[in-house]
């Protein structure tokens, strides 16, 4: 073997020189070549996505620690350079807690739709998104399981995210393009595809997207496991103060080619599922099949940047009834953490997620209904429970209707009035059609209303 290495490092010696003497183009296209391998090489991004296996195994292992001390002692060890803490390592693997980044979405003061409801509020998406955000985080933080934390509240980022934005922005830039440029190359190699987004997205400023690779980069070197960026939606063809015509949530997920879209594409559709039941599918085209596959939104891991498991919802449209009065804003927007809570342990914990649900899977009901009422003497949460109740019963929406004709809207309108005709039919009720009276006021509280001994 000696021999050989010998021979070949003689032929490198003598052979190298005589080459480039009699073939100078041909040495220079080879050095060149070698140069643009080597800095390539030099720029590889190390991947380490999530496999559905291992989250399954450390969700089981997780110990039931103080949450409070676990944080402060996982995050207080985080590097800011671009490296990977040990520190961190080793927590994962002493408490090996599903770690969870919850993004609200768009920033503290800027970004967004708006919307100026009925009663004249002016509803900002960037705060809508941080009340759904925090809701989340408290059904999250009660699962000892689970190890969570946002970046940001309405009016400022996070300590942990601002400092990091301050101490590591010029590695952010280059770790941008260098993810870039690992993608172009896979593309033109053939180990990777490019596909094309099937929905039409707003271009975000340069440093709000530098912002959203920094949140990336920095869930990558923190090893978290999902991280769910929170937006509501808008469609640009409406007036101001005029509800555009799509309606419904749906789920961002990476494209196929991306190493972190499998098991993202598994979370989300028990998340789906869930909320689903209650809340329509967004109709808009490219998005009605509920789960989007995605290529370009950062968020969620363009050019294969993502570790953890990464999804991005759209819960809705800010101009949707539920959103725009102010009686059931804050119980929908609550009701809608509580189906992504109840989806996630669908997937870690279906057991438990089953014993969370009971007697309903919606903060909504129980509820009891404690007088009658009609169009003309109605409660915004009074008819919102109802549709809920109704939809439960399977008489809402109506026949022949959907989800996005008859939304839950605590309106009662024709949706409503048909769906409560059609539950005095069910149950045998006479004499009150149209309305909720007495009769239908008791098999109401009897199946759906808060029991007591």
């Amino acid at each position: 073997m000696r021999y050989y290495f010998t021979v070949l490092l003689c032929v490198l010696i003598l052979g190298v020189p005589w080459f480039a003497t009699n073939y100078p183009d041909q040495t220079q296209s080879f050095v060149t070549a070698f140069n643009e391998s080597t800095s390539y090489l030099a720029s590889v991004i190390m991947h380490n996505p999530r496999s559905i296996t291992d989250l399954h195994a450390r969700y089981n292992a997780a110990t039931a620690v103080d949450s409070s001390t676990y944080a402060q002692d996982l995050f207080s060890s985080s590097k800011s350079s671009n490296g990977s803490s040990t520190n961190i390592l080793n927590a994962s693997l002493t408490n090996p807690k599903i770690r969870i980044l919850i993004v609200p979405g768009h920033e503290p003061d800027f970004g967004g739709t708006q919307y100026t409801a009925p009663d004249g509020t002016l509803l900002l998406e960037r705060n809508m998104t941080v009340e759904l955000a925090q809701d989340l985080m408290g059904f999250i933080k009660s699962n000892p399981h689970y190890q969570a934390q946002t970046t940001r509240d309405t009016s400022a980022w996070s300590q942990t995210f601002a400092q990091y934005f301050k101490d590591n922005w010029d590695a952010i830039v280059q770790w941008q393009k260098d993810s870039h440029a690992e993608m172009r190359h896979l593309v033109a190699i053939g180990s990777s595809t490019q596909t094309v987004s099937q929905v039409f997205h707003n271009a975000a400023p340069l440093n709000v997207a530098l912002r959203l690779y920094g949140i990336t980069k920095w869930a990558n070197e923190n090893f978290m496991d999902l991280v769910i960026h929170i937006h509501f939606n808008d469609f640009a063809g409406h007036r101001d103060g005029v509800p555009g015509k799509y309606t419904g949530f749906a789920i961002y997920v990476p494209a196929k080619q991306y190493d972190n879209s499998t098991t993202t594409k598994i979370i989300a559709e028990t998340v789906f599922k869930r909320l689903s039941k209650y809340n329509p599918i967004s109709n808009l085209p490219g998005e009605s099949t509920g789960i989007v596959d995605e290529p370009d939104l950062i968020a969620i891991g363009a050019n294969n940047t993502a570790d953890a498991a990464s999804m991005l919802i759209e819960y809705g449209y800010i101009y949707e009834p539920q959103f725009l009065n102010p009686d059931t804003r804050s119980l929908a927007i609550k009701d809608l953490a509580f189906q992504t809570y109840l989806g996630l342990q669908d997937f870690f914990d279906p057991t438990l997620s089953e014993q969370l649900a009971r007697p309903y899977d919606t903060l909504i009901l129980p509820y009891n209904w404690k007088g009658t009422f009609s169009s003309k003497k109605l409660s915004s949460p009074d008819v919102y429970a109802l549709q809920t109740a109704l939809l439960l019963d399977g008489t809402y929406p109506p026949s022949g209707f959907g989800k996005n004709d008859c939304p839950r809207s605590g309106t009662l309108g024709p949706c409503t009035k048909n769906a409560i005709n059609a539950f005095q039919t069910k149950h045998g009720i006479v004499g009150e059609t149209g309305t909720v009276g007495a009769k239908t006021l008791d098999v109401l509280n009897s199946q759906f209303g808060i029991k007591t001994l």
